[in-house]
């Protein structure tokens, strides 16, 4: 197993909204909601491939982003759906996966952890919820052909196990400390699954630890002020811990956590830590492992990473030349993800800008 950084570093923290909110669709449940959209949007009929079947499905579309009826898309992905009125609550089930929605304020918790979605809309007695974001969160792959402007949705083959959220909190008058961190079940090899586990909670751990260090001279601070003056404004310090599982396929598993500190001010900042697990051992892949160990990875990364901030105008606070050989990255459906971290080349709105290098650029040497 390869060494892990030991440092605590602090970065930004952002989340990409429009990575979330592409292709956004629709549960037909009626509900009242104060928070949805006064603009009436027309019901568009969408050509679909579904499973290899094709069908059209009515959506509406805002803002670039497609929505659609949750029972009609769920019905033909074999999803689940429950509605829960006294709660205005909806529960999507399948393929492992529960997600609880609530439609009164837009909130999303996957497998038992809080995640960023977006907003409900109401319209004419159905609620519309997002596409591509539900698709995705449940291991379907979403594509789009321009010429016949059908959205496609297939299941991707994924590793047969579970993963879910179990959590480490702690709240005070002092500081609030709320990090979730994945915990595997139900694979086949019991020991790997262990191994994995007992690494992933010893990191969290590990951070915890760092947070809290990081949290206690501003608590120190701000008792030090209420001292002096009980009416005294202070900003309470956090720190919360969330994950993202990128890629669970062909005998390996990766995953990112974003730890994020608040101190007292303008905005969080952000460590984040990338993690690639081979499932035959439960050990963690380098970089050059997760390539194939070609000699020129390094390069061939590189040159992509610059052709893409040339296609994408990324504008640039320091010049980028080249990797280190052990960069961290994560693996996706589509390619081996490299990440710029808060401050490393962009400003703080660019947030964490990743280029997906795809699987193919490393077998044609």
């Amino acid at each position: 197993m390869i060494n892990r950084k030991k440092t605590w570093r602090s970065r930004a923290l952002t989340i990409s909204l429009a990575a979330i909110m592409s292709f956004p669709i629709a549960a037909n449940i009626s509900i009242d909601n104060a928070s949805a959209a006064v603009k009436k949007y027309p019901v568009i009929s969408q050509p679909f491939k579904i499973k290899g079947e094709s069908s059209r499905i009515g959506t509406i579309n805002k803002s670039g982003s497609t929505y659609i009826a949750l029972r009609d898309l769920n019905t033909a992905l074999g999803l689940k759906t429950k509605y829960v009125p006294s709660t205005q609550h909806v529960q999507v089930t399948g393929r492992e996966r529960t997600m609880e929605m609530g439609l009164q304020n837009s909130s999303y918790v996957l497998n038992g952890q809080p995640v960023l979605g977006p907003e409900v809309i109401v319209q004419s007695g159905t609620t519309y919820l997002p596409l591509r974001f539900l698709s995705e969160s449940f291991g379907y792959e979403v594509t789009y052909e321009n010429k016949s402007k059908t959205i496609g949705l297939k299941a991707i083959s994924e590793n047969a196990l579970s993963i879910t959220a179990e959590s480490i909190g702690a709240d005070g008058e002092d500081k609030s400390l709320l990090v979730f961190y994945p915990v595997l079940s139900g694979y086949k090899d019991a020991e790997v699954q262990q191994k994995i586990n007992k690494f992933l909670k010893k990191e969290a751990d590990r951070f915890v630890s760092a947070g809290s260090k990081q949290m206690d001279p501003v608590v120190k601070e701000n008792n030090a002020q209420l001292a002096k003056d009980p009416k005294a404004s202070i900003r309470r310090p956090s720190f919360d811990g969330r994950f993202t599982v990128t890629h669970n396929e062909k005998g390996l598993l990766s995953l990112y956590a974003d730890y994020s500190v608040y101190l007292g001010g303008a905005h969080s900042d952000t460590a984040r830590e990338a993690y690639t697990f081979d499932l035959s051992t439960g050990d963690l892949l380098t970089l050059k492992e997760a390539v194939g160990g070609g000699s020129d990875y390094v390069t061939i990364i590189n040159q992509q990473i610059k052709k893409q901030i040339a296609d994408r105008k990324l504008t640039l606070i320091a010049p980028f030349k080249t990797i280190e050989p052990d960069r961290d990255f994560f693996l996706s459906h589509d390619g081996v993800v490299i990440y710029f971290t808060q401050y490393e080349y962009t400003s703080f709105a660019e947030g964490m800008p990743k280029f997906v290098i795809p699987y193919s650029a490393f077998t044609k040497r």
